[in-house]
């Protein structure tokens, strides 16, 4: 991989150009004062597609994953919800 240093304002001034080598390999390191304080490193290519469903007989969800609790319908209809009382003993 090749490496490169380039100041804050050409780093500003020529970035698109910057970009296109780095997605060509090319390691770019920003520096301020010519300390180093930044690099652009290329993102690491995916290994493909994910395969879909490839879990199915793993997973399990309820038909009534989503059904509104009656505390939650209650709000929306305007009612007062039911208080929760502790289990008497």
């Amino acid at each position: 991989m090749t490496a490169m240093e380039v100041n804050i304002h050409q780093a500003k001034t020529h970035l698109s150009r910057l970009l296109r080598r780095v997605a060509g390999g090319e390691e770019i390191t920003i520096a301020h004062a010519g300390v180093p304080v930044a690099r652009l490193i290329p993102i690491e290519k995916s290994h493909g597609a994910r395969t879909l469903g490839i879990d199915h007989e793993e997973i399990r969800i309820a038909d009534d994953f989503d059904a509104p609790s009656p505390e939650l319908v209650a709000l929306f209809e305007g009612d007062k919800p039911r208080r929760r009382t502790a289990n008497p003993r």
